[in-house]
């Protein structure tokens, strides 16, 4: 993209694409600012101020006008611009004349969870402030839950309460909207793909997927350019196309040579804020604890008896911690599960056709896992009720957990499982 200047007589224009409230403003100074600086969070807030209340459109400005307010030289203004631009805050369009114009389309910030849930601003937000204040965050913005399984819910349905006489006319105003946080290319593919002799690299080799691939790849490893380049030179097949999976492999063995471990994404336990509320000591809420306290390969670690996990169990996790960005608790929970209806192993395509599942069903702990699994087993067990095979199921499935009288087999799983993690 070619560098453009700008000057204090450009002129702009705020669309409005969302809805802003007070505690969006709160977010903002609490993950945001951390992130982008206190510069750019006041020049976000000039600009929704510009909008005049509920405006959807502002009046035309010139950059001049923010320099007056901001007080700040027109290129920190820019730059300020563009660091809420990257957090997915702000989108800019620009039309060059006389006199050049710009479009600024804001966006609402992300939710705590939703924050704290995403791949790249978590990590970076937990690099600028440290272990104790991301703690703290975390549990200040937790969700918690209200124990209402003794009570009956009541609450009237709108038709129940009211009734229609008439035809009502739709409305379409504006609604909360959060704008995609795009992630530029890591590597320089000009270079890679230059550097490939002719006639060895296939045309098709460098689509869109295999792109994204290797941006992601890069990010994770943190891979540069040149190393990237010897890495997929060594992983072109004989019909001049990436091998993805030979990719990611050896993408993953770099890393390990240079840093004697794997990336820190794959070895994360629950986040507090995503933990199910304390309380419950029978052995459900003690299995529970136990999901949500420890890491997927911790987890795979202790159910081998102290076997390190294959390469090809470590691959299925950071398929499902990094690429479906699913909580570690529902990991575990779906990990245990598939070891004991495959026959203690872990086969990949079934892994992705449980996974798939339960990503859509948005499970966030151990206990909204350990739930949708029982329901969805208990009608696997009426299509195959004609079939006399035994398949031992999880001690925590279909078992009144919520009381203490397991077998003795049973409580010694238990017991076996939180050996190594108390």
């Amino acid at each position: 993209m070619e560098n453009i200047t700008l000057l204090p007589a450009d002129r702009y224009v705020i669309f409005n694409r969302t809805i802003l409230t007070d505690f969006d403003k709160n977010v903002l100074i609490t993950f945001y600012e951390p992130i982008v600086g206190h510069l750019a969070i006041s020049l976000y807030l000039t600009l929704w101020n510009d909008l005049d209340g509920i405006n959807q459109v502002s009046r035309e400005l010139n950059h001049h006008h923010l320099m007056s307010i901001l007080k700040c030289p027109l290129q920190v203004i820019k730059e300020a611009r563009e660091s809420i631009e990257a957090a997915g805050l702000l989108k800019t369009y620009y039309k060059s004349g006389d006199v050049n114009s710009y479009i600024y389309e804001l966006f609402s910030p992300l939710t705590p969870g939703e924050f704290l849930n995403h791949p790249i601003l978590n990590v970076v937000l937990y690099n600028n402030i440290g272990a104790t204040e991301y703690e703290y965050l975390k549990k200040r913005y937790q969700k918690l839950k209200i124990d209402t399984k003794d009570y009956l819910d009541i609450t009237k349905k709108l038709d129940e309460v009211y009734k229609a006489e008439t035809d009502i006319p739709t409305f379409e105003g504006l609604e909360r909207t959060i704008s995609d946080i795009e992630c530029s290319d890591k590597v320089d593919f000009d270079l890679i793909i230059s550097s490939i002799p002719k006639g060895i690299v296939n045309e098709r080799a460098f689509n869109k997927k295999t792109r994204e691939l290797i941006n992601e790849l890069a990010f994770i490893y943190k891979i540069d350019s040149l190393k990237m380049m010897e890495l997929i030179r060594s992983v072109l097949n004989e019909y001049g196309m990436i091998d993805k999976n030979a990719l990611r492999q050896e993408a993953r063995k770099m890393y390990q040579f240079n840093n004697g471990a794997l990336p820190t994404l794959i070895y994360r336990s629950q986040p507090e804020y995503l933990k199910t509320p304390a309380g419950d000591n029978s052995m459900r809420g003690k299995i529970i604890r136990l999901f949500e306290s420890i890491n997927p390969v911790d987890f795979l670690r202790n159910k081998y008896k102290g076997v390190k996990p294959t390469t090809a169990d470590i691959k299925i996790i950071e398929m499902l911690i990094i690429d479906l960005e699913m909580p570690p608790a529902v990991v575990n929970v779906l990990l245990d599960y598939v070891l004991r209806k495959n026959n203690n192993r872990l086969s990949r395509a079934y892994i992705e056709t449980i996974a798939g599942q339960w990503k859509r069903a948005g499970l966030k702990n151990a206990s909204e896992a350990m739930e949708f699994a029982e329901k969805e087993n208990a009608k696997f067990n009426k299509k195959i009720a004609s079939n006399k095979k035994e398949i031992k199921d999880p001690v925590w499935l279909n078992k009144d957990n919520q009381k203490e009288d397991l077998t003795e087999e049973e409580q010694k799983e238990i017991e076996n499982l939180f050996k190594e993690f108390k």
